[in-house]
C-alpha cells in the first residue's frame, strides 16, 4: 500500500469538559518524527501520544497540535478565592504605603491575577480519554488522506514505468541496425589503413569497439529495475526508501545508455528515459 507523506487532518469534539481540537499535519522526512503542542493537562501523556502517531506514520514529520477550551465560566460555576484577594490587596496597600503615587488595583486587575478565579476541578481522566479517542479519529483521517494521495502517486509512477518500457522496446529494436551501421562505418574508415594493419588485428579492433558500444546489459537492467518498481508498488508496507534506491539505479543505467549511444534515436530515447526517471524520483520523495 503506497502512502503519501504529506497530509492534513482536523477533528473537533465538544464535551461537558470543554472543546477539544486535534490538528495533524505530516510532511516529507527521512524518518518518523512527531512534534507535539499540548495543553498542560495532556503533557504527562506525551509518550503515549507519540506512540499512537508512530504506529500510523512510519515515515514523515508530523506536527500535532491539541487545542483545549474549557467550558464557559457561567457553566462551570466559577468562584473567587477570598484569601487570594486579601493577600493581593494587602500587598497592594503595602506598596502604596511605600510609593504614595502608585495606582491602586482595580477590580479587573484583581480578577486577572492568577489564582483569584477558582474553577471546579476537571476530571482529568475523562479529559485524557476524550483527547485520546479524538486522536484516534484524527489519525484515521490522516491515514485515509495519505492513502488516497499515495494511490495517485502510485498511478503516476506506473504510467511512467509503462512509458519507460516503450522507450526500452524502441532501443531494443534499434540495436541490430545500430551495430550494423557501426560495423560498416568502421570498416570504411579502416579500409584506408588496411595495408598497414593485419587483417586479424583489424577484426579485433572492430569487435572491441562494438563491445564498448554494446548496450544490451543496460537494457536488461533497465527492464529488471522497471519490473522491480512495479513489484514494490504492490507491497503493503512503507516503500519510499526502496523506490528511492531504484530511481538511482534506473538513472545510472539511463546515463550509461546515453554515453554509449552513437545513434540519434538511441540518444533521444536515453534523454526521454532520464526525464521519466526524474519525474518518478520527484513523486517518490513524497512516498512513505
Amino acid at each position: 500500500m503506497v502512502c503519501s507523506m504529506t497530509a492534513f487532518a482536523r477533528q473537533t469534539i465538544e464535551t461537558e469538559l470543554g472543546m477539544l481540537t486535534w490538528e495533524l499535519k505530516s510532511v516529507n522526512h527521512r524518518f518518523s518524527e512527531a512534534s507535539l503542542r499540548l495543553p498542560e493537562e495532556l503533557r504527562p501523556h506525551e509518550s503515549i501520544i507519540r506512540n499512537k502517531i508512530s504506529k500510523v506514520v512510519k515515515r514523515g514529520k508530523v506536527d500535532a497540535i491539541l487545542r483545549y477550551q474549557g467550558p464557559a465560566l457561567q457553566e462551570k460555576g466559577t468562584s473567587v478565592d477570598i484569601n487570594a484577594i486579601n493577600a493581593l490587596t494587602a500587598a497592594s496597600n503595602e506598596i502604596i504605603s511605600i510609593l504614595p503615587n502608585a495606582n491602586p488595583l482595580s477590580t479587573i486587575d484583581i480578577l486577572k491575577w492568577p489564582g483569584v478565579l477558582k474553577s471546579p476541578e476537571i476530571d482529568n481522566d475523562k479529559l485524557v480519554n476524550a483527547a485520546m479517542e479524538l486522536l484516534d479519529i484524527t489519525l484515521n483521517e490522516l491515514l485515509e488522506t495519505r492513502t488516497r494521495e499515495g494511490s495517485k502517486l502510485k498511478r503516476l509512477i506506473e504510467e511512467r514505468c509503462n512509458a519507460m518500457a516503450i522507450e526500452v522496446v524502441t532501443v531494443q529494436k534499434r540495436i541490430p541496425a545500430v551495430i550494423e551501421n557501426l560495423r560498416t562505418r568502421l570498416k570504411d574508415k579502416l579500409e584506408l589503413w588496411k595495408t598497414e594493419l593485419d587483417e586479424t588485428r583489424l577484426e579485433q579492433e572492430i569487435v572491441l569497439f562494438l563491445n564498448k558500444s554494446d548496450v544490451a546489459e543496460e537494457i536488461d537492467r533497465l527492464i529488471t529495475h522497471v519490473d522491480e518498481v512495479k513489484r514494490v508498488l504492490e507491497q503493503r508496507k512503507p516503500v519510499g526508501r526502496r523506490l528511492d534506491f531504484l530511481m538511482q539505479e534506473l538513472n545510472r543505467e539511463a546515463n550509461t545508455l546515453g554515453s554509449k549511444s552513437n545513434d540519434t534515436e538511441m540518444t533521444r530515447a536515453s534523454v526521454e528515459l532520464k526525464v521519466l526517471i526524474e519525474q518518478m524520483r520527484e513523486q517518490v520523495q513524497n512516498i512513505e
